[in-house]
């Protein structure tokens, strides 16, 4: 039997194979983080200061917006009504922050933010720009609290079955952790990261 010449050598061609692999899992990679990224929403309320009393402040400001998002949210069937639900409330929403903000400046807008990686308990979900409720108070340069208000992951104590829920059981199998998902979680973090 005659042996065909490609003109590549072996190592030429396991590079090619490893090139295809590595493309291949970036687009999967995309996919599942814009999938994941699209279908929540985050609750984002930055501190004035990291001050223990500004701390305080911060928790009592995020308690207002909470109590203000459980009826609003109630009943959402998907990020998009979620959405406009949000949008449609956001005068009262920041009334609320600003009475629990005991006089500092507050901003609250909808919009998209950058997250790094975060894990609760049962899942994580990975770094990605994510639509996002922004509760600034003053410059916003203290620590931070976040959640997830659609599903509502910070609104009751659901975790892990609310996300299975929203996303469904494919893609939360991508963020639960049940050991087969971390080196696919991995990718996704390092495809995020990679996204800016």
């Amino acid at each position: 039997m005659k042996r065909i010449s490609t003109g590549l050598k072996t190592w030429e061609l396991a590079l090619l194979c490893a090139l295809s692999v590595t493309l291949c899992a970036a687009l999967w990679a995309q996919g599942e983080t814009e999938r994941i990224d699209d279908a929540l929403i985050r609750l984002h309320v930055l501190a004035v200061s990291d001050d223990a009393e500004e701390q305080a402040v911060k928790l009592r400001v995020r308690d207002a917006v909470l109590a203000l998002l459980r009826p609003r949210l109630a009943g959402a069937e998907s990020r998009e009504e979620a959405e406009e639900r949000l949008r449609g409330a956001l005068g009262e929403l920041q009334r609320a922050a600003e009475q629990a903000a005991e006089g500092r400046q507050v901003t609250v807008t909808l919009t998209r933010e950058r997250y790094p990686t975060r894990r609760y308990e049962g899942f994580a979900l990975p770094a990605g720009r994510y639509t996002s409720l922004r509760v600034i108070l003053g410059e916003g340069a203290g620590r931070n609290w976040w959640c997830v208000v659609y599903p509502p992951l910070c609104l009751d104590a659901s975790g892990a079955e609310t996300l299975i829920d929203a996303l469904g059981e494919d893609t939360a199998s991508i963020l639960c952790a049940d050991g087969h998902t971390v080196v696919r979680f991995k990718l996704l973090e390092l495809w995020g990261k990679l996204r800016g």
